[in-house]
């Protein structure tokens, strides 16, 4: 993929610092379906999706081939930039951090959260925290309630967030948790979530 232009850099959707994405059962289709429908100027996209130890490089490499953005594994102390896809490595918790008005990434070996590492809340809590309502937040189809709470975090700090509905989940455990305690901005089926983003993108401040 090219270098992110300066052009890139001034992005319309600058306001937005970060959107955040968390899936388990189902969610390789479903993150390439909506990472294939982004331009390639978005804020930078930060991706759990619950996967094998070793597979997540192999996932990120297949994404990068078909998506506008250049899709890599996340490394400790990367700063995200516009244009970007960092996915959280197996087995290592990915959290967003801020230093000096800079955002970067920390990843960790710390315990496991709803028996998960990566675990989606641990990205969804630090997103609340670091970003607050410059973030975007995604839960996708999953087991489990992963992510939920995180969800719900990232609202309260003024986030907009999506959870995908039942009928176009693979497995409707995660959006479910996060629909029923109010986690969710909006719930809507997975063929709309990138419009749904694009649209959230443009209203910002």
């Amino acid at each position: 993929m090219s270098a992110i232009s300066h052009e890139q850099e001034k992005s319309i959707y600058m306001p937005c610092k970060v959107i955040a994405i968390g899936a388990s059962t189902g969610g390789v289709n479903a993150i390439l379906k909506i990472l294939s429908a982004l331009p390639s100027d978005l804020p930078p996209i930060l991706v759990v999706q619950h996967m094998p130890l070793r597979f997540t490089n192999i996932f990120a490499q297949s994404i990068n081939n078909l998506s506008a953005m250049n899709v890599r594994e996340a490394a400790d102390g990367d700063n995200p930039a516009n244009g970007q896809v960092l996915i959280a490595p197996a087995g290592r918790h990915m959290e967003l951090k801020t230093e000096n008005g800079k955002l970067y990434i920390r990843l960790s070996d710390s315990p496991k959260i709803n028996h998960q590492r990566p675990s989606i809340d641990v990205l969804f809590n630090s997103v609340a925290h670091s970003a607050g309502k410059s973030a975007i937040g995604v839960i996708l189809t999953g087991m489990g309630k992963d992510g939920a709470a995180g969800l719900l975090e990232m609202r309260h700090h003024g986030a907009f967030t999506i959870a995908q509905d039942e009928h176009t989940s693979v497995v409707y455990g995660m959006p479910k948790e996060a629909a029923n305690i109010g986690a969710a901005s909006t719930t809507v089926p997975l063929d709309e979530i990138s419009s749904i983003i694009l649209s959230a993108l443009k209203n910002f401040h």
